[in-house]
């Protein structure tokens, strides 16, 4: 018998052709297993209705917390009401909605917000990674650069709406991340810095120094999501802000969010 054979007429090549079918298969199996790992069984999106699991369904994905904050599992927390106050342009899974109350406050379109966890971000030693710059002791405004607090702000209608009163800065990034703005009314508010524009005295001291966020008109400024814990901004709160300031420039005004052609 030639040596090249092991059992009867099984050979090596035809051994090794099995095998890789054997494993390739399994492999199949095992990606489509991970791929469904999270955000399955589906959820119909009109009706709430879930589809029934299947084969390929996997496990329950575990999310490890750093800082010693446990695990995370997305299926066993609540899931995301569908009961949103919009109606849909026309009957189709894929058919707009269209608001029915103020859709910045609502949270709809590009004013859309996760529900993130309720406590803020850390830096990789588990200090709040967001804070006032005075509390980060480490980082200061060049003094080359505009210093910002006690400057006026200056809303998308051109209203003067108050004041800089503190600035908020990363202290993993080194960059500044928020504006704290006292309004005319008294009230504290949180604007992200990229919807901000700095404006100085230019080249002939012809303009006066500013901050124009044209995000969102005057009134807009006294709905701003409030921090829960004045000197801490969780994740959450982050997300609201941000989505606040973001769904602005769609729904500020109502020209905004007309066709543009």
């Amino acid at each position: 018998m030639n040596a090249a054979y092991i059992v009867g007429t099984l050979d090596v090549a035809e051994l090794a052709f099995l095998l890789f079918f054997v494993f390739f298969i399994a492999l199949v199996f095992y990606l489509n297993r991970e791929s469904r790992r999270e955000g399955y069984p589906l959820e119909d999106e009109q009706t709430g209705k879930i589809h029934p699991g299947s084969l390929f369904d996997g496990d329950k994905k575990v999310f490890k917390l750093p800082h010693g904050r446990g695990t995370y599992v997305p299926e066993d927390n609540p899931r995301d009401d569908i009961n949103i106050p919009a109606v849909q342009a026309f009957n189709a899974a894929g058919a707009p909605w269209v608001p029915t109350g103020d859709p910045m406050i609502d949270g709809l379109g590009p004013a859309a917000w996760a529900n993130r966890a309720k406590y803020p971000d850390l830096t990789f030693d588990g200090r709040p990674r967001i804070v006032p710059i005075g509390q980060s002791h480490e980082i200061i405004v060049s003094p080359r650069d505009p210093q910002l607090i006690g400057w006026p702000v200056v809303a998308a209608d051109g209203v003067t709406v108050g004041k800089v009163s503190d600035i908020w800065v990363d202290q993993a990034e080194h960059i500044i991340r928020y504006l704290e703005i006292e309004t005319n009314s008294g009230k504290k508010v949180l604007a992200p810095m990229m919807v901000a524009a700095v404006q100085t005295r230019g080249f002939f001291n012809d303009k006066p120094e500013l901050v124009e966020i044209d995000a969102i008109t005057s009134a807009q400024f006294e709905n701003v999501p409030q921090l829960e814990t004045p000197g801490i901004i969780t994740r959450y709160e982050e997300d609201r802000i941000q989505a606040y300031f973001g769904g602005g420039y769609m729904y500020a005004t109502p020209e905004r969010s007309e066709a543009w052609l």
